[in-house]
């Protein structure tokens, strides 16, 4: 069992719990993201005790982040929304400089690879300009028809996890059921649980085996997509122009600081 990834998992977990930001960014920030697609894919190979031993750990963190820190989340979210989001968007700035080394950018990419990047950066941006209102969280028992809604919804929102610069929470939002999901893993509903985990498993097994061919087969052109998907998340999470610009820019720069000491720690 890699232990080391406990604490990994907590830090995806924690971004994963706040509508914009993604826990494949924070994969990348840990230099694991290539690790994390080639172990899910590998679940179901003759390697799968391996496999297994990289994701439980990361697993077991993921939930008790999810668990533990949701409410602090919400709470930093509800009353310092603006240096919350600051500090989460210094973190994806830091970690472009990360990805575009990791592809050697200035050696493979050519101009297919830049126009893929901008349609990538289009794409994930444009989700800035939805309005998502204000969903309110299902109430008392369900119809067979939102459990199913609730399936394909953890299904979805796994795919989108996997992929950096797409927040699997922000497209809960955008569908109207973020806060059902949080409002069932805070309240412990077991059956409402079980169904949007099924949708996450399944969505995890099917979306990995794509992404990790992508990887063997296209190497840079998915650096590209995956590059221009991180960019793109900038619009999605920047919170407008701040209230308090001094505590602000404070946050930004500890997200950058986070970003690099991170991905000092993890790539050394």
């Amino acid at each position: 069992m890699e232990w080391r990834n406990i604490y990994r998992g907590m830090l995806m977990g924690t971004s994963d719990v706040v509508p914009g930001v993604s826990g494949g960014t924070i994969a990348v920030v840990l230099g694991i993201y290539d690790r994390l697609i080639e172990a899910v894919n590998g679940v179901f190979s003759k390697e799968w005790k391996k496999q297994l031993g990289f994701l439980i750990p990361l697993a077991i963190g993921i939930g008790a982040a999810i668990l533990l820190l949701s409410n602090l989340i919400d709470h930093l979210l509800e009353n310092y929304e603006q240096p919350t989001m600051f500090f989460f968007l210094g973190l994806i700035v830091g970690i472009i400089p990360f990805l575009l080394n990791k592809a050697d950018y200035k050696r493979n990419f050519e101009g297919s690879h830049y126009v893929l990047l901008l349609i990538s950066v289009l794409l994930v941006g444009s989700l800035a300009f939805f309005n998502t209102g204000e969903p309110e969280a299902w109430k008392g028992s369900l119809s067979v028809s939102q459990y199913i809604f609730l399936f394909f919804s953890g299904w979805l929102a796994s795919m989108a996890m996997l992929l950096p610069g797409v927040s699997g929470s922000f497209l809960l939002l955008l569908i109207g059921v973020y806060p059902t999901v949080v409002g069932a893993i805070s309240e412990l509903q077991f059956d409402r649980i079980i169904v949007i985990g099924l949708g996450v498993l399944i969505g995890i097994a099917i979306s990995g085996k794509g992404i990790n061919h992508l990887f063997k087969h296209y190497p840079y052109y998915t650096y590209a997509v995956v590059t221009g998907m991180v960019i793109g998340s900038i619009f999605v999470v920047f919170p407008g122009v701040p209230a308090s610009m001094v505590l602000c820019l404070i946050t930004l720069m500890g997200g950058l600081l986070a970003a690099f000491l991170l991905g000092k720690v993890e790539y050394e």
